[in-house]
C-alpha cells in the first residue's frame, strides 16, 4: 500500500502505541524480565493486530495506507507478518496482520527498557550468586528486585545470615553486617522475610506478611491481634518471626483519684503490658480513650483509672484480668475503624461500654466531620444493635461519603456531660 496517506485510522485496527502497550503491560507484569532468567519457550513471540477489512479498503482506503505505512515503518525491533486483504475488490494489498518479536531482548527494546533489564540480569545474577534460592523470589518479583536495586543484595546477606542465627536472641540495633542497620531492616522488612522463606523453602506466607505494603493493622492480622502481645507491629512481628528481642510493650494510666495508691505521688505512669497485667488495682471504673489530650484532661474522679489506647490491638489489656472486675468505658473516634477498635477490645473484655460514639454526637458536631481515609467494610459481631447500626450507616455513606468525628473534636462540654464528669 502507499506509504504517504495521512486520514485518520478508525479505532478499531492495532496502532503502533497500542502494540507498544501491549509489551509494556508484559513488562509491567514482569513477563518480560522473567524470560531474561527463565526462557519460558515463548520467543518468537507472535502478537496479532486487528486490521481493516476488505470493505473498509473501498471506503477509506488512505486511512487504511496510513494506518499500515506507520507499522511498516516501525519494523526493526519486531517483523511483520501480512496477509492479501482485497484481491476481488480494490486489489490485492498486503497489510500487516501480526508483529513478530524474535527474543525478548527485541520486544524490551520496543518499550525502551534496555538499560532496566539489563540491570535486572545483573541484579538477578548477584542474588543467585549468593544462594541459588534467591533465583526463584527474583523470578517472582522482578520488577521489586529492580526496584530495590543493590538494597536486594544486602537483603540477601541479611536472610542468609537469618538463616545461620535461626534464633539470634538479640536486639536489631546489634545485628553486625556491613551496610546493615536499624533503618535498612525497617525499611526492607518484607522483602528479607520473603529472601529468607526461599531459603527454607516455605510455602507462601499469610496475609500478616503484608506488614510492608500499606495495609493498616487490623488488615495484616485480623482477629488474631488480640492475642499475640509480642505481634502488634511490624517491627515486632518481624523480630517474633526470626528470633529477635523487642522492646516490651507499655501502657500508659492515670489515677484520676487523688486516693489511688499508685506510686508514690505518681499520677502518671507508664508500665509494662506484663507489668501492668499484675497492679490488681482498686477502681471501679476504666476510661480508655485514643486521644492523648482527652487522656491528659479527664477531671478527677472517685475510684477511676484512664488508660491512653493504643489503637488497633489491645494485647496490652489483654492479661489484665482484674479489669473484668471494674466497669471499662471505651472513647474511641466515631468512624469505622473507631467501632472496629471498639469490637476488637470487646474481644479481650467482653463487658466493655462504649462512650461518645453515638449518633446524637455525631449530628450535634456535623460542622467538625471530616473523611475517613479507608473506612473499614468489616462485619462485626460484637457490637450492640445500636453501634451496630451506626457502624452500617457510616460503612454505607449514609450521611456523607467516609464520615469520620475525630474524638478531639467533641466539644469538651459535651463530653463531660456524657462522661459524667
Amino acid at each position: 500500500m502507499p506509504a504517504d496517506a495521512s486520514a485518520g485510522r478508525p479505532q478499531g485496527w492495532t496502532t503502533l502505541a497500542e502494540l507498544r502497550g501491549l509489551s509494556l503491560a508484559a513488562w509491567s507484569r514482569g513477563q518480560l524480565l522473567r524470560e531474561l532468567l527463565d526462557p519460558s519457550g515463548v520467543y518468537p513471540r507472535r502478537r496479532s493486530l486487528k486490521r481493516p477489512t476488505a470493505a473498509t479498503l473501498r471506503s477509506d482506503y488512505a486511512a487504511a495506507s496510513a494506518w499500515a505505512a506507520e507499522l511498516f515503518a516501525a519494523v526493526g525491533p519486531f517483523s511483520l507478518e501480512t496477509t492479501e486483504v482485497g484481491r476481488t475488490t480494490v486489489g490485492a494489498n498486503q497489510l500487516p496482520a501480526a508483529a513478530v518479536f524474535a527474543s525478548a531482548d527485541d520486544e524490551i527494546a520496543f518499550v525502551g527498557k534496555t538499560k532496566e533489564a539489563a540491570r535486572f540480569v545483573e541484579l538477578g545474577e548477584g542474588l543467585a550468586a549468593q544462594h541459588a534460592s534467591f533465583r526463584g523470589w527474583a523470578l517472582k518479583r522482578p520488577l521489586k528486585l529492580l526496584e530495590l536495586g543493590s538494597d536486594a543484595l544486602t537483603a540477601g546477606r541479611v536472610a542468609l545470615w537469618l538463616q545461620d542465627h535461626p534464633e539470634p536472641g538479640i536486639y536489631v540495633r546489634q545485628l553486625s553486617l556491613p551496610g546493615v542497620h536499624t533503618k535498612f531492616i525497617e525499611n526492607h522488612r518484607k522483602v528479607i522475610g520473603e529472601l529468607a522463606a526461599e531459603l527454607r523453602a516455605d510455602p507462601p506466607l499469610p496475609a500478616d506478611a503484608a506488614e510492608d505494603e500499606g495495609l493498616p493493622e487490623v488488615a495484616a492480622v485480623p482477629g488474631s491481634l488480640l492475642g499475640q502481645a509480642a505481634e502488634r507491629t511490624p517491627a515486632s512481628r518481624f523480630a517474633a518471626r526470626h528470633g529477635f528481642l523487642h522492646p516490651p510493650e507499655l501502657v500508659r494510666f492515670r489515677a484520676l483519684d487523688p486516693g489511688l495508691p499508685l506510686l508514690g505521688k505518681a499520677r502518671d505512669l507508664t508500665v509494662t503490658a506484663e507489668a501492668f497485667s499484675t497492679l490488681s488495682l482498686p477502681v471501679q471504673r476504666v476510661i480508655v480513650t485514643e486521644n492523648l489530650v482527652n487522656f491528659l484532661a479527664l477531671p478527677e474522679r472517685p475510684d477511676t483509672l484512664a488508660i491512653y489506647g493504643g489503637g488497633y490491638g489491645f494485647s496490652s489489656l489483654r492479661d489484665a484480668a482484674w479489669l473484668r472486675n471494674s466497669e471499662v468505658l471505651y472513647w474511641g473516634d466515631l468512624d469505622t475503624h473507631g467501632f472496629r477498635i471498639l469490637d476488637q477490645l470487646r474481644a479481650v473484655h467482653p463487658h466493655v461500654v462504649s462512650v461518645l460514639m453515638d449518633e446524637a454526637t455525631l449530628l450535634a458536631h456535623r460542622d467538625a466531620w471530616g473523611s475517613e481515609p479507608s473506612p473499614s467494610k468489616a462485619v462485626l459481631s460484637r457490637l450492640t444493635a445500636g453501634e451496630s447500626a451506626l457502624y452500617d450507616r457510616l460503612r454505607n455513606d449514609a450521611f456523607a461519603t467516609a464520615v469520620r468525628l475525630e474524638q478531639e473534636l467533641i466539644r469538651w462540654d459535651w463530653a463531660l456531660r456524657r462522661l459524667g464528669g
